[in-house]
């Protein structure tokens, strides 16, 4: 798998709930085969108005087959757990199950392995605890799969992979939870500036003659670049702050 991508945007200060869903491009790919499942809250009504909420509040798993469960400390998928400026010591508890075999459940920090439940023959079931020194905000979230954290095959035409991850929990040290990382800033700044100059340059554009957009405003192309500007805006705004990571 390469989460990197993920990780790096987790890195960065981002809190981003992990949501995933079938990418069916032919019919022997399953519909469901991978799925976002998200937790509602105890007494609540199960709708996709609750549903949704859950999403935003990063209490989702993304699975490709396993269920899983994740706390820290007892705390909840999507949570931030306070600990006082100078960090200390969380437990963390990591559960899956599955009607296929995988071998390696992990624990990861800030994208590293930091405890890890295996069985070389696979298992219909794995579980951890352990103990996860924290010395700064941070964030943990628990994945599982095949050997060595490599994907078991569906029997899919495509061999899609057998795994589970779950969004993160968040360690805030003294504070509200910060995290910053000014390569991968620089790096997404790298891309906005690429989509615009394609907007600008490269993009195929229909005369104003010929199309009517659905959007309402006069001006096609300044309606596709403004998020775009609005999100290098918003990366500046943090490459400017003031305020450092604790």
């Amino acid at each position: 798998f390469n989460h990197h991508e993920y990780y790096r945007y987790l890195n960065c200060g981002y809190k981003l709930p992990l949501v995933g869903g079938t990418d069916k491009m032919s019919s022997d790919v399953p519909v469901g085969i991978y799925r976002t499942y998200a937790k509602i809250g105890v007494g609540q009504e199960f709708t996709y108005d609750t549903w949704c909420k859950a999403v935003t509040a990063g209490r989702t798993v993304h699975s490709g087959g396993p269920m899983l469960t994740f706390s820290v400390d007892g705390h909840e998928i999507g949570d931030t757990v306070a600990l006082p400026g100078n960090g200390g010591t969380v437990e963390v508890a990591a559960e899956t199950e599955c009607i296929f075999p995988t071998h390696c459940l992990q624990v990861v920090q800030e994208g590293k392995v930091v405890a890890e439940a295996s069985e070389p023959t696979g298992a219909r079931k794995l579980n951890l605890k352990a103990k996860v020194k924290v010395e700064g905000h941070s964030w943990l979230a628990a994945r599982v799969a095949g050997p060595r954290y490599e994907s078991i095959p569906h029997y899919d035409g495509w061999g899609r992979g057998i795994f589970a991850h779950t969004s993160p929990v968040y360690i805030a040290c003294g504070g509200e939870w910060w995290m910053f990382d000014q390569e991968t800033a620089t790096y997404m700044l790298t891309l906005v500036d690429g989509c615009v100059e394609y907007i600008r340059n490269a993009s195929r554009l229909h005369t104003e003659e010929t199309v009517t957009h659905h959007h309402g405003e006069p001006d096609h192309q300044e309606y596709l670049e403004r998020p775009f500007l609005e999100a290098r805006e918003a990366i500046h705004k943090r490459m400017h702050q003031l305020r450092v990571p604790h």
